[in-house]
């Protein structure tokens, strides 16, 4: 596994990545996992019935057999999703989803960065920026950006990368700013 990781979310989908590495089917497996929560996020029904703990177990599994041979889901997918109906989990997928990207991405070497400015990047400042986060990175990495639009920043970036946050954002300078001017000045020079 090629990051460690904790909690439910973290467990669940470890073991569904070295399932999908050993039958050498990560990429359909990720897209299965993807199509499956897509489907809960639009439909309110599906998502409360994803969510329902008080849904039976027999009714769980009944529906998740169902909706996966109808998407011709990969063994290796519907097993999955069986386990987690069986044992109640079918409220975890969308967060088992997330983390189960995030150890695709490391595999291929991926690391997602996340641009928060007040307007979207132009093209040509994106590609800088991609080139910079590269150069920090180093080879063997392919940078992905996802952008955000927050007018509450005022200006400026913030960019966030592999558990690291580099806030260069107007509304931030701005705050450090008063935090200095509200201290008091020592006249004294010591």
């Amino acid at each position: 596994v090629p990051l460690t990781m904790f909690g439910v979310s973290g467990n669940y989908a470890s073991a569904l990545y070295i399932a999908a590495v050993k039958a050498n089917v990560l990429d359909k497996v990720e897209s299965e996992l993807l199509t499956l929560v897509e489907a809960s996020k639009k439909s309110p029904t599906f998502s409360q019935f994803m969510k329902d703990v008080s849904v039976s177990k027999d009714s769980r599994v009944k529906a998740i057999t169902d909706i996966c041979e109808q998407a011709k889901f990969a063994d290796i997918t519907k097993n999955f999703f069986l386990v987690t109906a069986e044992s109640g989990r079918l409220g975890h997928i969308e967060r088992i989803s997330q983390r189960f990207s995030e150890l695709t991405m490391a595999h291929r070497g991926e690391v997602k960065a996340i641009v928060t400015s007040v307007i979207p990047l132009p093209p040509d400042e994106e590609k800088e920026l991609k080139e910079t986060l590269q150069d920090i990175l180093g080879q063997g990495k392919k940078v992905l950006v996802e952008q955000k639009i927050d007018s509450n920043i005022l200006g400026g970036l913030i960019v966030e990368f592999s558990q690291k946050v580099f806030d260069m954002s107007i509304r931030t300078r701005a705050r450090q700013m008063e935090r200095f001017l509200r201290q008091p000045v020592n006249l004294d020079g010591k």
